[in-house]
């Protein structure tokens, strides 16, 4: 990947949390189950920490 497809991916990522998080906030309003939302937030985190590094 070169250094421009890495940003890319990391704002699409981004935007896919945010999304993610707007939902655990309702999910957690509602008293719904809030797992999944959960554990892929952590994994959007571990993925843009290491595109992150890639840029580095």
């Amino acid at each position: 990947m070169n250094r421009q497809e890495i940003e890319d991916k990391i704002t699409e990522l981004k935007s896919d949390y945010v999304r993610l998080s707007a939902d655990l906030e309702k999910l957690v309003y509602v008293k719904g189950k809030t797992e999944f939302n959960e554990k892929e937030l952590a994994r959007l985190e571990n993925e843009i920490a290491a595109l992150r590094k890639q840029l580095k």
